[in-house]
């Protein structure tokens, strides 16, 4: 199936020499094709993907009801621009979302390119319709990477650091991460203080009255995939709604199934104003969205809104047959037991592995942190990067993430085999040895 004439060493030598070395690489060899879960790359060699384009790839590689939407797209047209020319696509697309965003208000959905640009809209619309200028996100919390979304973001290395002057009016305020709780502590009690924190950050750093949305990620993915407390994410919803503070969830990683649940909010039993999608919404092609309340996003004039490329059709045919495949191949629930055979793997090694200090996982989003020691808890991020990239020698695409760069993420396909997933757990249990 290779259609390229040079050699794995000729392409890494071109990278190198005409692409930025800005841009990372986890794994430098060459894809050919892809099914699935597995990734084969042009000298035959298989690879087990644990990381899903980071997350991308809730339905896997070129599944077969994707690539056929595609196809028939592309014999129509491939781009008119949505406003200079509408098409089917889009608005069914928007219809779509509409009815499986949570909330019983009337909605609208509006799309993108990117993560980035979804969260960059998401806070016009706030500000227009608030007449606010603060923009609050929270600690360990990443948006994106162009300049509005890098403030937004918390990791300076290697996301920010040199690319300032930042947009100014954003804050971060704190995040409850339960690791770190005390032995002294009940959780209850640490999530006291949690809330207390944030309460104490609108006095001490920025008045409610001059916030037009606090933007949350449900889970936490660059910053480590942190799970915060059920009771801590409805304080803050309703916290918004005291203050007149539109709540935009950003489930650009956590949404299309990976949770188990459609969107991650739903675990929380809290509507979001507005959401902020992509990533797995078009199975890899680049697609985002921003949906919720129609009285706020209907609030800015035509123009004011929207892209070049904002909502292409070909992407829009691809996120449709996503949501189909979704509920005829029961990917929620498929979602929940490959997160409990992976859980149930990480506990294995726990048991002769000092170095894993905590694991969590809601659905098939999965992490494990690695630490010295589990009572000091101090970060290892030399042991992380050392499996990491044993992995990814061995077969395995593996992602690590984190504040501190010791957490290890697992963003497999949610279609992965048996077979596929058990190869891979194959690699990390000898990555561990």
């Amino acid at each position: 199936m290779t259609t390229t004439y040079l050699t794995t060493k000729e392409l890494q030598e071109k990278r190198q020499k005409y692409v930025p070395r800005g841009v990372s690489n986890s794994n430098v060899n060459i894809a050919d094709y892809a099914s699935g879960a597995t990734i084969t790359d042009i000298d035959g060699n298989k690879w087990i993907d644990f990381a899903g384009a980071i997350g991308v790839l809730n339905v896997g590689h070129t599944h077969p009801k994707v690539t056929e939407a595609v196809k028939k797209q592309v014999d129509r047209f491939l781009h008119p621009g949505f406003n200079v020319m509408m098409y089917e696509g889009y608005i069914q697309l928007a219809e779509k979302l509409c009815h499986v965003a949570p909330g019983n208000f009337d909605k609208q959905a509006i799309l993108f390119n990117s993560g980035a640009e979804a969260v960059e809209n998401a806070v016009k619309v706030s500000r227009r319709y608030t007449n606010r200028q603060a923009v609050v996100s929270f600690t360990r919390g990443f948006h994106g990477r162009t300049n509005l979304t890098m403030g937004m973001t918390s990791k300076v290395k290697p996301y920010k650091l040199g690319f300032g002057p930042f947009a100014p009016e954003i804050y971060q305020a704190p995040f409850p991460h339960m690791y770190e709780k005390t032995d002294q502590l009940s959780e209850e009690t640490f999530i006291d203080e949690k809330i207390e924190e944030f309460k104490d950050f609108f006095v001490s750093i920025v008045s409610p009255e001059t916030v037009a949305c606090v933007v949350m990620e449900p889970i936490q993915g660059e910053g480590g995939f942190i799970i915060p407390p059920k009771r801590f994410v409805q304080f803050v919803s309703d916290f918004c709604k005291e203050h007149g503070i539109v709540f935009i969830a950003d489930e650009i990683q956590t949404g299309i199934g990976r949770t188990g649940r459609l969107f991650a909010m739903d675990h929380f039993d809290v509507v979001p104003d507005l959401m902020t999608v992509s990533k797995s919404l078009a199975a890899g092609l680049p697609l985002s969205a921003v949906v919720g309340r129609k009285d706020i996003l209907d609030v800015a004039g035509p123009g004011e809104l929207g892209g070049t490329f904002a909502g292409n059709p070909v992407a829009c045919a691809a996120a449709l047959s996503v949501f189909d495949i979704v509920e005829e191949e029961n990917l929620l629930d498929k979602s929940e037991m490959l997160g409990q055979k992976i859980e149930k793997k990480l506990h294995e090694l726990a048991g002769s592995h000092e170095c894993i200090g905590d694991i969590r996982r809601l659905g098939a989003m999965v992490a494990v942190e690695l630490v010295t020691d589990r009572n000091s808890k101090k970060p290892n991020k030399e042991k992380t990067a050392e499996i990491t990239k044993y992995a990814n020698q061995h077969g395995l695409l593996l992602l690590s993430a984190g504040l501190k760069g010791n957490v290890i993420r697992f963003l497999a396909p949610l279609v992965i085999t048996d077979d596929e997933l058990q190869k891979g757990l194959d690699i990390i249990e000898k990555a561990f040895q």
